[in-house]
Parts: structure tokens; sequence; C-alpha cells
């Protein structure tokens, strides 16, 4: 799975085996018995037909919504087309929150979607100065100023300058419109090139998927690098981007106490907690199939562990609603309701061990992506 971007640097290649390789050998490890009695194959068919390509189908219509909305505002920033744009931004990015549990999958890794779009650091990331959603402002504005650089480099550098962070900083940043009477051409064409990368890369995953439909659904095995074994790992993965990226980061849980304020995903558009909600909702319906009785929940029942879909479903239920009473935005919750964001960040940990321990466990899947702060 995913671990310090300094592993990226240089070769695509790494990104892919990153998903794809485990660090304690390859193995497999099979379920406790119990799994002939649910059909695997239905259930990748259902996320593949129900969930995975419809959403990526819905996030390309939101993208190219978002290409119109900012290239309108390039050519012509007033209020008015500010608006559009910064809305346009918002349900992009809530739509990314539905299909970030699928970026572990061939399709998305190929086209490193998630380095390119929504940069969040990778969990063993703790530079203080650019980690979890920064945005590295500096970079964005010498590239504007300088005309020169490339978003397909694989660094830290390029990552931070990219995607909806950046988006966000270009379009709602601070004189986000005043900031057109220097380097005009070079700022529109900026713009336009963060929107069109991220329409190119989603145009690549959604065409990806029609040809790797077959071989997702035709594999039922769990060992590292199948479909199943991916999909709990992103699970995990995602809990843990919550647990530390999303609000245990900017929350001083790795940094004595100390508030990062601007390092919350969605920072300028003011909609970080609306952004969580909508990934642990994805979840929880990844989770459950949206009750189709094909899920991840069923397939431990089958296995005979009710007792913990019943536990990890409640847990699933209790964090929304500590996440749910934490106001927007974040950035001045993190002290304001500080109280709000400990308790959502306690029942996260708690959902985060079940899942990415008892689920995996029980389930025959080794984690492989590493983090630095434990569980």
């Amino acid at each position: 799975m995913k671990k310090s971007i300094m592993a990226l640097m240089g070769n695509i290649a790494v990104i892919s085996v990153i998903f794809l390789a485990c660090s304690k050998g390859s193995k497999d490890a099979p379920d406790q018995g119990g799994n002939e009695n649910f059909d695997k194959t239905a259930m990748l068919t259902y996320y593949a037909d129900k969930m995975i390509i419809p959403g990526y189908t819905a996030f390309q219509q939101k993208i190219n919504a978002l290409q119109a909305a900012t290239t309108a505002f390039a050519n012509a920033p007033s209020p008015a087309t500010q608006t559009e744009a910064i809305t346009a931004l918002k349900t992009a990015h809530l739509q990314y929150q539905y299909i970030e549990a699928f970026n572990n999958l061939t399709p998305a890794t190929s086209a490193t979607l998630e380095y390119s779009v929504n940069f969040c650091g990778g969990l063993t990331n703790t530079d203080l100065l650019l980690n979890g959603f920064s945005v590295d402002s500096v970079t964005i504005e010498n590239n504007i100023s300088t005309g020169v650089y490339n978003l397909s480099e694989y660094s830290n550098k390029s990552f931070y300058s990219q995607g909806f962070p950046a988006l966000g900083y270009l379009i709602t940043g601070p004189n986000a419109i005043a900031k057109f009477t220097t380097n005009t051409a070079n700022r529109v064409i900026y713009i336009n090139d963060v929107a069109k990368r991220i329409k190119a890369l989603t145009d690549q995953v959604v065409s990806d998927w029609g040809i790797y439909r077959t071989t997702f659904i035709s594999n039922t095995q769990s060992n590292v690098g199948s479909p199943i074994g991916n999909l709990v790992n992103q699970m995990a993965y995602e809990m843990d981007v919550l647990k530390g990226p999303r609000i245990g980061w900017p929350f001083g849980k790795q940094s004595n106490g100390q508030v990062f304020s601007t390092k919350v995903e969605g920072y300028f558009t003011d909609n970080s907690i609306a952004l969580a909600v909508a990934n642990l909702k994805n979840l929880k319906l990844v989770y459950t199939a949206g009750g189709s009785r094909k899920g991840f929940s069923d397939y431990l029942n089958t296995l005979g562990k009710q007792n913990l879909n019943s536990l990890i479903t409640s847990q699933f239920d209790i964090t929304l609603a500590k996440l749910e009473a934490i106001p927007d935005p974040l950035s001045n919750s993190l002290t304001a309701e500080a109280t709000a964001v400990n308790t959502a960040y306690g029942e996260i940990q708690k959902l985060l061990t079940l899942i990415k321990t008892d689920m995996a466990s029980a389930t025959g899947v080794q984690i492989s992506f590493m983090d630095n702060d434990g569980d």
C-alpha cells in the first residue's frame, strides 16, 4: 500500500508496487472457513457495477463541470465566476470522497489519481511544513511567475501544487481575483493546466475500468494485490487518513498539541467536515454494499463473525455522529470545538482498529501499508 512519497520519486512503477507489494511477504492468508457459502464473485460484481464504475463516471461528470467553471473564472475573474467555480470545486471534491475507497485498484493507481488530485502526504510524512492536505502556495506562485513547471513530476512540490488543494487556493485563496492583475496570462494557463490534468487522469480511470472490470470480478482471492485484499486495505487506509491527515495531524496529535489549521482538507473552501463525513459514509456503504447482502458485512456473517459485524456497523454510526457534531470550518473548530474534535478522534481510532485489525484478520487479508504512529 502507500508509504512515504520519498519511495515514489523517479519511477512510476513504484507507485503501483506500493499498492500491490507486501512488506511481510506475499504468502496467502486464507479466511477462517465458511466462505464457501458466500458468493465473492457476486460481491465483486456488485462493487464494480453498482459502486465503482458509476462512482467514477459521476466524478468524471463533476470534473467536466469543474473544468468549465474554472476556465470561465480564469478567463473573466469576477465575484460571479468565482462563486460558480467554488461551487463546482466543492461539488467535485465531495464526489471524490465516493471513489477514494477504490483508489488502490489498478485503474486509479496506474493514473496516480490520488497523488495528482487529492494528495495527503502519505501516512509516514511528518514534515511540519508540508504534510497532510497542505497547499504549497510558494511553489504555485513561482510556477505562475516563471511559467516553468511539470505537473507530471513525482515530487512533493509537484503534488502539493496541483489538484483540489491548489484549485482551492487559486480560486478562493487570499486576493484570488486581484492576483490576476499580475502575470495574468501565466495565471490563466496554470489554473487551466491544473484542471486539465485532473480531467485527463479521471478520463483515463473511467476508460481503464472498462478493461479492468473482468479481471476485477474474476479474482476472488484475499491475498496481497487481489481485489478483496486491496479493498480491505484501502478501507483501513482511508480510516488511517481520517485519523491522521484529515483530523489528527491538524489537531496536533503528532505535534505535541500544536494545531495546524491550514492543513485540513478543503481549507480554502471551508468544508473539511463535510468531506470527512462523505468519505466515512462511503466507507460504510462499501462495507455493507448498500444492504444488498453482497458486502463485507454479509461476508463476515457467513464466516461466523456476526458479533464483529455488529460492532463495526455500530461503530460506523457512532463515529459518523461524532464527526457530524463538529461544525465546519474544521480549521476553526480545531480550537473552538476541541472537545468535539477529540471525541470524534477517539471514535475514529476504535473504528480503525476494528477494520484494520479485526476485519482484516477475519477475511484473511494482510494489511500491507505502513503508518508511523500506530493505531
